[in-house]
């Protein structure tokens, strides 16, 4: 409505031309303040619940081989969720494995059928393989055409490698390497791909890539000839054949079940399949499986190798470039099952749990905790060739009877051994001297001989051997020392527990004034070595696996030289110390001195306590000789329960004294002692 006044001017125009005019007048002003804010709206309902998320993984590693164009002959290790951690050069490509010991063995095919492996792979992660710390199988005589899947059997310490296109299983002993012939081989009626070996059972399962699962019983028992082999096909309800082209295999002995995969055709990236198959040991023929994946949502192409954690499986998937986890593998669905994990990877060959290093304490450095034993070896080293040369035997605790003998094949001189049971034998020879590797000396070569089929041999120009003598081995670092006596360049040699062959060692000890060295002690504890000289004193070098770690390749000149004395005075010449044992838990160091070389009676046992700290001039604690000891030339020793075993060479007996540390001086005759041709070492063999 429209209002008209007295002027004749609309109301409406009035108003509109002041509210125009007071807006522009306000361009110039203040704003006003910000009204209060209002209250809070009320809360709105709860949404929906989200789904569960997978499970999390248990913390792990593990090792992938990688077969790509640009990652062929590496090894990667990853967590538990496949991200990657660190990178090893191996030069291998194919199937691997790791050993109780810490050792990485793999097979590779990319230029010849190979062989390698890699000592302490956990702890040298970034480098690469080096003959100095390693070794490889390979040549002619290995047979080896293209090597994939591996198994190993750590009681025995064999290799078990399927060989493709050689369409058979070849064994070779753990310690093996160059061109050697394996210990045997078992054909197959197909080519294989993988295989696993239940060792308490003596089974052997090898997938084939025909679609079935080899299976032999009785392995080793019939010595690598087995008379019987069974072949499981996995089936359906109605004993329609499922599979088509088997790569990886696992078995789990608790459960008594298989774990297969199956690739079907190679160039094909989604007709992969897993089949789980109950009572394995038993199975033959047709066998309908328990559980079976497979579909597009599996991400299944070619699963080239499992490996089973519980009852997780990981795989590795070539074709998709992927590592898949399925979680409870032995329970769930059948059919396109969804992968709890996928995780991508470049070409992944094989995969092995990196299990965590066990503690390995090593017999010397064990001698006051009781511990049962399985025997204690001796070496015999008589002056001329006779029946006992190279022998090593092994006898009872109390040195009752004997257990078992092995033949080196030539004269040798003391052997001390490893944690998984190798053996390490030192020998001189006109040529020079060197350290024989044997594989599981301690337990399984019982009435046998060196084999190269088995063992192998640490010797040539490049290691500096010439005269070795005693010799300790650490199976945590994985390293042998060799106290080498010769006259021109005396030092303790110390090599890699892997190496073969002529290769230089990773340090040398040596000793001022050129003493020589007859026999090494190394406590890992203190990261120490006492070094026993034949000058009559001892050389003590600290740090050494510390500065060997650092990169150090020469400790020249001990750190301490403890000079065994009575009342304040050196021991009188003649003083000759061969054996030597560093015991930690007393702080005592027990040493053998022979005397005279051609005096057989002048022998003695030392015991020196604060052995950590000494340094010059110490008092003996406890001495033994005499005519009742029957100590003339003792060139070994060793400490365990508390009891000292000696090697008394001159008079051809094995001995026991009982509670060394504590025991009194004077000429007491050995508790135990057993008749035995010129002992040149002994060495405690615990029950691991």
């Amino acid at each position: 409505m429209t209002i008209t006044t007295h002027t004749g001017k609309t109301l409406s125009l009035m108003v509109l031309a002041a509210t125009i005019s007071a807006l522009l007048a306000g361009c110039d002003g203040d704003d006003g303040q910000d009204g209060m804010n209002g209250a809070d709206g009320a809360d709105g309902a709860p949404g929906a619940d989200g789904s569960d998320g997978a499970a999390g993984l248990p913390v792990g590693r593990f090792l992938i081989a990688n077969n790509g164009d640009d990652n062929r002959g590496t090894v990667s290790t990853v967590d538990q969720n496949a991200a990657q951690l660190s990178r090893f050069d191996t030069g291998a490509n194919e199937g691997l494995v790791l050993t109780s010991s810490g050792r990485l063995i793999q097979a590779g095919d990319a230029d010849e059928g190979i062989l390698r492996t890699v000592c302490q792979v956990d702890s040298r992660q970034g480098a690469a393989f080096t003959t100095g710390r390693d070794k490889q199988i390979s040549g002619s005589n290995t047979g080896l055409t293209n090597p994939k899947g591996i198994a190993f059997a750590d009681a025995a310490g064999l290799i078990m490698v399927a060989d493709f296109n050689g369409m058979r299983v070849s064994v070779f002993g753990g310690q093996a390497a160059g061109d050697v012939a394996p210990v045997a081989e078992i054909d197959l009626p197909a080519k294989p791909w993988d295989l696993a070996y239940d060792e308490s059972a003596d089974r052997l399962f090898v997938a084939l890539t025909d679609g079935s699962v080899a299976v032999y019983d009785d392995v080793a028992g019939s010595d690598f000839a087995p008379s019987v082999m069974r072949s499981i096909v996995p089936a359906d309800a109605q004993g329609n054949p499922l599979s088509v082209n088997l790569h990886g295999i696992v078995y789990e002995p608790r459960l008594n079940r298989l774990v297969l995969s199956d690739v079907g055709d190679a160039a094909v990236a989604d007709d992969g399949q897993l089949f789980v198959i109950d009572q394995a040991a038993t199975a033959d023929g047709a066998t309908t499986v328990s559980r079976v994946i497979g579909g597009p949502a599996t991400m299944l192409g070619n699963p080239v190798d499992i490996t089973l954690t519980g009852s997780t499986l990981r795989v590795a998937e070539k074709s998709n470039d992927a590592i898949l986890v399925f979680n409870n593998i032995f329970s769930g669905p059948d059919g396109d099952v969804r992968p709890d994990l996928s995780t991508p990877s470049v070409k992944p060959e094989s995969v092995a749990e990196l299990s965590a290093m066990p503690m390995m304490t090593d017999a010397s450095d064990n001698a006051l905790a009781v511990m049962a034993l399985a025997g204690i070896s001796v070496s015999s080293n008589p002056a001329a060739q006779g029946d006992t040369t190279g022998q090593v035997s092994q006898f009872s605790a109390t040195l009752g009877s004997e257990l078992a003998e092995f033949d080196s094949t030539m004269a040798i001189e003391s052997a001390a051994y490893m944690t998984n049971g190798d053996g390490f034998i030192t020998f001189s020879s006109d040529t020079g001297g060197g350290v024989m590797v044997v594989n599981r000396l301690a337990s399984m070569r019982d009435d046998g001989a060196y084999s190269m089929s088995m063992d192998t041999v640490i010797s040539g120009e490049s290691t500096g051997l010439v005269s070795p003598k005693g010799l300790d081995v650490n199976s945590q670092m994985n390293v042998v020392m060799v106290a080498d006596f010769n006259e021109t360049t005396p030092a303790v040699r110390v090599f890699s527990g892997c190496a073969s062959g002529d290769v230089a060692p990773l340090m040398t000890l040596v000793a001022d004034n050129d003493a020589r060295p007859w026999d090494v002690d190394y406590d890992s504890v203190s990261d120490t070595a006492y070094v026993a000289l034949t000058n009559g004193t001892v050389a003590v070098f600290d740090e050494v696996s510390r500065k060997l770690m650092a990169g150090q390749t020469e400790l020249a000149g001990e750190d301490r030289l403890i000079v065994p004395a009575i009342n304040g005075t050196a021991v009188t010449a003649p003083t000759n110390i061969h054996g030597i044992d560093y015991d930690g838990q007393s702080n005592s160091l027990i040493l053998s001195d022979v005397g005279s070389a051609a005096d057989a009676t002048d022998g003695k046992l030392y015991v020196i306590p604060g052995a950590a700290m000494a340094d010059g001039l110490t008092d003996i604690s406890v001495s033994i000789a005499g005519p009742l000891s029957q100590l003339g030339n003792p060139v070994d020793v060793m400490v365990s329960n508390g009891h000292v075993y000696v090697a008394e060479k001159s008079n051809n007996v094995v001995m026991r004294f009982d509670n060394i540390v504590n025991r009194a001086s004077g000429d007491v005759a050995a508790d135990f002692s057993v008749s035995f041709t010129a002992p040149e070492s002994v060495a405690v063999l615990p029950v691991y």
